[in-house]
């Protein structure tokens, strides 16, 4: 798979000629991809682990209107199935092991005090996944919230540091719960910043992405750069809290 860190590639040399063709002209170099050219996403099958709770049912729910096929998972399946009753658009309620199973692409969604626990359960069942983590871990006490920095340096790390056999990502770590399961609000006026490894593997979480009218995704680096992504959501909430509002992020520019 191609890079998306063209430093990542070995530098052009800066002496010497291209090779000339046989009518002794150099070969015009090929067009520079767009990269607003995003892959057809529409097939592919979403888990969300954590699909009960606020951030994870609110994805669903918005993937789902959009007209993806999505599984919402929980420790228990009852319990799964009850949400995805309520959400409706054909989505369907199962356990964690199963939700990953039948999942082409998984979200994770689950509180950061349990993030490390549920991956490690689902190793197998994830193998081979695209995995996009959206955890952002989080403290709070009277100043309000502040992010922590796992050992791994971010959830995302720490996914893929627990995930050996998966291709992982992250994504959606700033939207508002509120507004996604607020069915008078037609579009999620926001961009997505996506970090990844693979610039294919980032391509299609930003294409899911963009199936939500009013939001973008938006490549933002590798996975080392997910720390200062995830905490960005404690000033997020400061704003929310001063303003009475559900701030998102607009990059301006691309």
């Amino acid at each position: 798979m191609t890079s998306t860190d063209s430093a990542a590639q070995p530098p052009a040399p800066t002496t010497g000629t291209a090779p000339a063709t046989d009518s002794g002209t150099a070969p015009a170099k090929a067009p520079a991809k767009d990269p607003w050219d995003l892959p057809d996403v529409s097939g592919l099958v979403v888990g969300v682990l954590g699909g009960t709770g606020p951030q994870g049912k609110g994805l669903a729910y918005r993937l789902a209107k959009a007209g993806q096929k999505v599984i919402i998972g929980s420790r228990a399946a009852d319990r799964a199935q009850a949400a995805a009753d309520e959400l409706g658009h054909g989505v369907e309620g199962a356990d964690n092991a199963e939700t990953a199973r039948r999942s082409d692409v998984v979200i994770v969604a689950v509180p950061w005090d349990g993030h490390g626990k549920t991956l490690e359960s689902l190793r197998e069942e994830l193998a081979g996944k695209l995995v996009v983590d959206c955890v952002n871990p989080l403290g709070f006490d009277k100043k309000g919230a502040y992010a922590l920095k796992p050992e791994e340096g971010s959830a995302a790390e720490q996914a893929a540091a627990l995930l050996p056999d998966s291709r992982v990502a992250a994504a959606f770590h700033h939207l508002s719960a509120v507004l996604l399961m607020d069915q008078e609000i037609a579009e999620i006026d926001t961009d997505v910043m996506v970090l990844g490894e693979e610039r294919a593997d980032v391509e299609i979480v930003q294409a899911l992405a963009g199936r939500i009218p009013g939001m973008r995704g938006v490549f933002a680096g590798r996975l080392r750069n997910a720390h200062q992504v995830e905490s960005l959501v404690a000033n997020l909430i400061s704003v929310n809290r001063r303003y009475k509002a559900h701030a998102g992020l607009r990059v301006t520019d691309v």
